[in-house]
């Protein structure tokens, strides 16, 4: 069973940077698509960068050429370097996981989620 667990989130001024991980205690990654995802308050949840099983990156306009995502298989585990951060990157950050072979839209439905890393960036 996968089981996702975020961290690395915290507070930041604006133009810092923040790496935030997503450890799997169940399984590998390999197999797996990822992706994040974040929440502002009174927002609705969106897409922020994904990464397919093979590899191939997805990212939101708002954060191409700042965030990168990234896996080490080997630690199961996946990143989110931040870089260049906002104040409207302030929000919970959230991993999901869909298993290879379902089908993959990096915009949509996850089978597995983390319960979030709240990152929060001052002026």
């Amino acid at each position: 069973q996968v089981h996702l667990v975020e961290s690395g989130g915290g507070l930041v001024q604006a133009g810092g940077s923040l790496r935030l991980s997503c450890a799997d205690s169940g399984r590998t990654f390999s197999p797996y698509n990822m992706g994040w995802f974040r929440q502002a308050p009174g927002k609705e949840r969106e897409f922020v960068a994904a990464m397919s099983w093979s590899d191939v990156t997805y990212y939101a306009d708002s954060v191409k050429g700042r965030f990168t995502i990234s896996r080490a298989n080997a630690k199961n585990t996946v990143y989110l370097q931040m870089s260049s951060l906002k104040p409207e990157d302030t929000a919970v950050y959230y991993c999901a996981a869909r298993p290879r072979g379902l089908g993959f839209d990096p915009r949509g439905e996850y089978d597995y989620w983390g319960q979030g890393t709240q990152v929060t960036v001052s002026s």
